[in-house]
C-alpha cells in the first residue's frame, strides 16, 4: 500500500499546472493582496503623507512605532489559534472569523485615517493607525494559519506562490498607487480608496470554506507529556490549564532552543536583533528624505516604489541562487556587511541632490543588497527551528528580528531633524556594526552551515 508521502507525490504529479485552479489556492492570491495592503498604510506611505504635508520629522519617527504591531505579534497569536470568536466564528468558523474581524477592523482604520486632518487631530489619526496595524499583524496570524490547515502538503508551494504573488501586488499599489492618487489629489482620497480595496479581502474570506483541522500523533504525544508533568503537580482548575497552556504555548519551543545551542543561543538570538536595524532605520525615514530634498511623489512612486520593488525580488532571487551554491555563511556575512554599506548611497544621494540618475543607482543598490539579505535571513532563521516547534519558533525569531530596529527607529526622525541627512545616513550605517561581527562570531562558536536542525536529514 502507498504511502501518504508517495500519494502526495502522485497527486502533485497528476495535477500539474492545474493545482492553480484549486479553489483555495487561487484564493490565497487575494488574501496575500489583503495581507500585503495595509503594511505600507502604516508604514512608508503613511511616512510620505505625513511629510508631504509638513509634519515635523520628530513626530514622524515616533509614530513609526506603529509598525512594532508585526513584531510582537507573537504574544496574542496563541489566543488567535485558540479562541472562537461568538457568533461569528459559528457563521465563517473560527479562522475565517478572525480573518473577517482584522480586515473589518482594517478597513474601518483606514477610513478613519483618510477622514481625520493630520493639521488638526495629529492624536486622533495616529490611533486609527494603531488599530490598523493591529489588525494587520492580526489578520497576517490568521491567514497564515489558514494557509498551512486549508490544503494538503503537496499544495503547500502552490498555496505559498500565489500569497506571495498577492502579497507584492499590494505592496507596489499601498505603495506607488497611494502616492499616485494623492499626486492628483489629496491624501485623503487615496486612504479612502486603500480601505475600499480591502474588500477583496472580505469577500475572499467570505467565499472560502473553512479548513479541516486534524491534531497530529507529534501533537498528541507533546499534550501527554505536558498533562504527565502537570499530574504531578500540586496544581488543579485553572491553574493547571493555564500551566499546560504556558508551557505548551511558550516554555517548550524556548527550552528546545536553549538546550541545542547552549551558551551560542544568547549570540544567536542578539544576532538576529541587529541583523535589520540599519535597513529599518533606513526605510522609516527613505520617503520623507525622498521628498525632503526635491523629488517629486511621481518619480518616488516610479522609481523608489515600482523600480525598487523589482530590484528587490531580483534581489532575492540572486540571493536563493547564491545560498544554494555556496550556503548561507558566507552570504550571510556578506549581506550582513552590504546591508548597511550601501546606507552610504543615499548619503551620496543628499550631497548631489534631486538627481533621478542618483536616485536610481542608490535603489539597485540599496534593494539589490536588500533582497538578498532577505532571502539568506528566512534561510538561516528556518535553519535554527525544530520541526516539533517551527510556527512558536519561527515567530519568536521574526519577532526578535523586528523589535528592536523598529522602537529605536522611534528616534530617527529626532536624528535627522538634528544631524542632517548627510551624517544621518552615515549613522544608519555605522548601526550595521554589531550584525557584521556578531556574524564573524556565528562561523566560530554556531556555523550556520554545520548545526543540524531536528527533523532534517543532513
Amino acid at each position: 500500500m502507498a504511502s501518504t508521502d508517495d500519494q502526495a507525490v502522485t497527486n502533485q504529479a497528476g495535477e500539474g499546472l492545474r493545482v492553480y485552479l484549486n479553489p483555495r489556492v487561487l484564493g490565497m492570491l487575494f488574501l496575500g493582496f489583503s495581507a500585503g495592503l495595509p503594511l505600507l498604510l502604516v508604514g512608508s506611505t503613511f511616512s510620505a503623507w505625513l511629510g508631504d504635508i509638513g509634519v515635523e520629522l520628530a513626530a514622524i519617527g515616533f509614530l513609526s512605532w506603529v509598525g512594532m504591531a508585526h513584531s510582537i505579534k507573537v504574544l496574542w497569536a496563541p489566543l488567535v489559534d485558540r479562541i472562537s470568536l461568538p457568533l461569528l466564528a459559528r457563521w465563517l468558523g473560527r479562522r475565517r472569523a478572525w480573518m473577517l474581524l482584522s480586515q473589518t477592523v482594517i478597513a474601518g482604520s483606514l477610513l478613519g485615517m483618510a477622514l481625520t486632518d493630520p493639521h488638526e487631530n495629529l492624536t486622533l489619526i495616529a490611533i486609527f493607525a494603531v488599530f490598523a496595524a493591529f489588525g494587520s499583524a492580526t489578520q497576517d496570524i490568521s491567514i497564515d494559519a489558514y494557509r498551512v490547515e486549508a490544503e494538503a502538503r503537496h499544495r503547500q508551494a502552490a498555496m505559498a506562490a500565489t500569497y506571495v504573488a498577492g502579497y507584492r501586488v499590494a505592496l507596489l499599489v499601498a505603495l506607488a498607487g497611494a502616492l499616485h492618487i494623492a499626486n492628483l489629489d489629496i491624501w485623503s482620497t487615496a486612504y479612502t480608496i486603500m480601505a475600499l480595496l480591502m474588500g477583496v479581502g472580505m469577500l475572499t474570506t467570505m467565499i472560502i470554506a473553512e479548513p479541516d483541522v486534524h491534531v497530529t500523533q507529534a501533537t498528541r504525544e507533546m499534550e501527554a507529556r505536558v498533562a504527565d508533568y502537570l499530574a504531578k503537580t500540586t496544581h488543579s482548575g485553572w491553574k493547571r490549564s493555564l500551566s499546560a497552556w504556558l508551557i505548551g504555548a511558550f516554555v517548550s519551543p524556548f527550552a528546545d532552543f536553549f538546550q541545542r545551542y547552549g551558551k551560542a543561543a544568547l549570540l544567536i538570538l542578539l544576532f538576529i536583533g541587529c541583523f535589520r536595524i540599519s535597513d529599518i532605520f533606513m526605510g522609516v525615514m527613505a520617503n520623507p528624505f525622498y521628498l525632503d530634498i526635491g523629488f517629486s511623489k511621481a518619480e518616488i512612486a516610479n522609481i523608489a516604489a515600482a523600480f525598487g520593488l523589482a530590484m528587490t525580488l531580483g534581489g532575492a532571487a540572486l540571493g536563493g541562487v547564491l545560498v544554494a551554491r555556496f550556503g548561507i555563511a558566507p552570504i550571510l556575512l556578506f549581506t550582513a556587511f552590504m546591508a548597511p554599506a550601501t546606507n552610504l548611497t543615499f548619503a551620496w544621494l543628499a550631497y548631489i541632490g534631486p538627481e533621478q540618475y542618483g536616485l536610481i543607482m542608490a535603489i539597485i543598490a540599496d534593494n539589490v543588497t536588500g533582497g538578498m539579505a532577505i532571502s539568506v535571513f528566512i534561510a538561516y532563521l528556518s535553519s535554527l527551528t525544530n520541526t516539533a516547534y517551527t510556527a512558536t519558533q519561527y515567530a519568536l525569531f521574526s519577532s526578535i528580528m523586528t523589535l528592536p530596529g523598529q522602537f529605536a527607529a522611534g528616534f530617527t526622525g529626532v536624528l535627522a531633524a538634528n544631524v542632517g541627512w548627510i551624517s544621518f545616513f552615515f549613522v544608519t550605517a555605522l548601526t550595521g556594526l554589531p550584525a557584521i561581527i556578531l556574524a564573524a562570531l556565528l562561523l566560530k562558536v554556531a556555523h550556520p552551515d554545520r548545526v543540524n536542525r531536528p527533523g532534517i536529514t543532513q
